[in-house]
């Protein structure tokens, strides 16, 4: 005869809790699984970085020293000195800035027009046209980048910064982006404020840009990397030395079987570290923008 305690007996009480423990270290097992293989990819991917880092203030002599160290055993910042001698490096990284800068802007308003009027707006075919532009994110750019190439030959902007800027401002993922965060502000908003005599522009500029603030950091954000990170469009249509965007002039200071590590390294570190500024400034409003449209409101 078994003790009983509430409903079950004794000895199913105790194997309830018997397998409640396992399941509690199954489920244990399982996160630490998944926290050794986050740590493992962590490590594989912040390694690269320290690297890079710690080879832009080494020698040259020292960068190739066995076996290797990641601390720089005679820490010198003449490989900056030198890049800037070698190469108008300043100019260069005022180029990508200067396009970064302008695409996004750019790209941002217009993305945001496009998406206030796929989000707000009643007319023919909406549906058909939005499913379409979103259709032309699986086309890509190499498939334009030759009538590209072509109709900017015939028009002049080859060697000009609009080459770079003018494809960007119009973005297919940017217009979806924004309309899926504008399709949540509530319309009572805007007709209150058509009912106070503003038109459609002045709602647009008013209300609809404030309110979207968390969703047009974020997308900036994208977009500005984007276009800093950009290396093939430039490399293509950019000639002059001091036309070129810094991932592009980085690229040129290899030469046949010349290497210059310590040069290419310390560059790379003044590329990377203004991105890494960036995110570290508006790093929570590029979550909250990111997020956003994943919550309904």
């Amino acid at each position: 005869m078994s003790l009983k305690i509430g409903s079950y007996s004794l000895p199913e009480k105790n194997l309830k809790i018997r397998e409640s423990k396992k399941e509690k270290r199954k489920i244990h097992l399982k996160k630490a699984l998944v926290y050794l293989f986050l740590v493992l990819i962590s490590i594989a991917m912040v390694v690269p970085l320290l690297w890079m880092f710690s080879s832009a203030f080494k020698p040259k002599a020292e960068i190739f020293t066995y076996p290797p160290t990641l601390v720089a055993e005679n820490p010198t910042v003449g490989n900056f000195f030198t890049l800037f001698e070698q190469r108008p490096f300043g100019v260069n990284l005022w180029n990508s800035f200067f396009i970064a800068a302008s695409s996004s802007i750019l790209a941002l308003f217009f993305c945001s027009l496009a998406a206030f009027g796929f989000a707000k707006y009643q007319f023919p075919a909406r549906e058909f046209l939005f499913l379409f532009l979103i259709g032309t994110l699986i086309i890509p750019f190499h498939t334009t980048m030759i009538p590209l190439y072509v109709l900017y030959r015939k028009i002049g902007w080859i060697d000009k910064f609009w080459g770079l800027i003018f494809p960007g401002m119009a973005n297919a993922f940017g217009i979806f982006f924004m309309r899926q965060y504008l399709i949540k502000v509530p319309n009572e908003f805007l007709d209150s404020a058509r009912i106070d005599g503003c038109s459609e522009i002045k709602i647009f500029l008013y209300i609809i840009l404030p309110i979207a603030r968390p969703a047009l950091t974020a997308l900036g954000m994208i977009f500005f990397m984007g276009s800093w990170n950009n290396f093939l469009w430039p490399l293509i249509i950019l000639k002059s030395k001091n036309m070129l965007t810094a991932v592009v002039a980085l690229r040129g200071l290899s030469s046949g079987l010349r290497v210059p590590y310590d040069l290419i390294m310390a560059g790379s570190v003044l590329i990377v570290l203004p991105l890494v500024i960036l995110f570290i400034v508006l790093q929570k409003q590029f979550i909250a923008g990111i997020t956003s449209g994943a919550i309904k409101g």
